[in-house]
């Protein structure tokens, strides 16, 4: 990895910042298929208004929001980031939001964006980032345990113990 001496952080949406940590495989049918009001009423994942920022400062600013979704569960998902105040809360920019339509196109922004540590709730995700991203964090419960190339962490506080600067 040609920045690892400049860590960079990438952050999945869906599960991860929102929604909360629901059973593998789970969509959260109120944020994608309610109506407006009821997605901006979806809470945010436990912690991670706590532990995001801490980590954003770890990182030096530099972190992004990376999602697949389509166009109006992009629409959604920006309405969200701005109704929960999510960009002055965390300290991650308004403009290091990627989008992309496949999972495994996250490894594209992911390349571009040099990033060194990615949190995902899909070990699809993970798969597709495994010779590109070091350091791999599988968020949420899951319902085997994760490979050993990718780190197991059900809670944001989990990440942030993972993330400490000596157990990175």
């Amino acid at each position: 990895m040609n920045r690892i001496e400049e860590p960079r952080l990438g952050v999945d949406f869906g599960r991860v910042i929102q929604g909360g940590a629901a059973e593998s495989g789970e969509e959260d049918t109120v944020f994608l298929d309610g109506g407006p009001e009821e997605a901006m009423r979806t809470p945010a994942t436990p912690g991670v208004f706590d532990v995001l920022p801490r980590l954003v400062a770890l990182f030096g600013g530099r972190a992004w929001v990376i999602s697949k979704c389509g166009e109006r569960v992009q629409r959604r998902t920006l309405q969200w980031l701005d109704h929960h105040d999510f960009y002055r809360r965390t300290g991650i920019p308004r403009g290091n939001v990627r989008f992309c339509r496949r999972r495994a196109d996250k490894a594209v922004h992911c390349a571009e964006l040099g990033i060194t540590h990615m949190i995902d709730d899909r070990l699809g995700v993970h798969t597709a980032l495994r010779d590109l991203v070091p350091y791999l964090y599988l968020f949420g419960p899951q319902g085997s345990p994760p490979p050993d190339w990718v780190r197991a962490t059900p809670t944001w506080a989990d990440v942030e113990h993972a993330m400490t600067p000596t157990n990175m």
